[in-house]
């Protein structure tokens, strides 16, 4: 596996501070952020084929801080978000454990605080729940995951991800004239100052699916 420059001084930083008595330190928001920054960094910048790994690299750093951090339940959302991806960069029947793994941290962090993060916990257990396999395979549950995102949703009306990620259910179900407004309203969502790589590369998802949607309806 490769890792550029900047990752492996976010690894070796990580490290540092999840054996120290830094890693209780700050802000919820200061101790997440090195997380959300390498995981923009994975997905929209290293080539598909290392990003399983670099997933996993980082889901060991995402859990010392939450072993640190227990009752935090911005670390596990991010703990839950990190195995989600690594999860889908996996793929087969190999993933199904890491995304159990992953809605047990969401759980958790739903129990803490279910408004957490803008309610991130609901927009990532609903994307699980619309992509996992259903029983007997899985877990996933179409009605749990449409639940979870109105949940989203009614916490986070304007923001790009419950937007995004709910269209994205809605055109996945063959729902596309319901998705268009939400994908519509993701692509105009205000900026996450700090969030600007995972902004840029969310927008061009956003795009591509309505760009897909609107020649499949002319």
């Amino acid at each position: 596996m490769k890792i550029s420059l900047a990752a492996g001084r976010f690894i070796t930083l990580l490290a540092l501070l999840a054996g120290s008595s830094l890693a209780t330190a700050g802000t919820p928001e200061d101790l997440i952020r090195p997380i959300q920054e390498q995981w923009a960094e994975i997905k929209y910048r290293q080539p598909d084929k290392q990003q399983a790994e670099g997933y996993h690299a980082l889901a060991e750093q995402a859990h010392r801080i939450v072993e640190a951090n227990p009752k935090l339940p911005e670390a596990l959302i991010w703990e839950g978000i990190v195995l989600s991806s690594e999860a889908g960069a996996k793929g087969g029947l190999g993933a199904l454990s890491l995304a159990k793994e992953a809605r047990q941290r969401l759980d958790e962090a739903l129990k803490l605080n279910d408004r957490a993060l803008n309610g991130s916990a609901y927009t990532s257990l609903a994307t699980l729940y619309a992509k996992v396999p259903g029983w007997p395979v899985g877990f996933g549950d179409k009605e749990r995951a449409e639940e979870y995102f109105r949940k989203a949703l009614a916490i986070n009306p304007d923001g790009i991800d419950p937007n995004f990620f709910y269209g994205e259910y809605l055109a996945d179900r063959g729902r596309s004239a319901e998705a268009l407004p939400y994908l519509e309203k993701a692509l105009k969502a205000p900026p996450r100052p700090g969030r600007e790589l995972a902004d840029s590369g969310r927008r061009q998802e956003i795009q591509a699916l309505l760009a897909k949607l609107r020649k499949e309806n002319r």
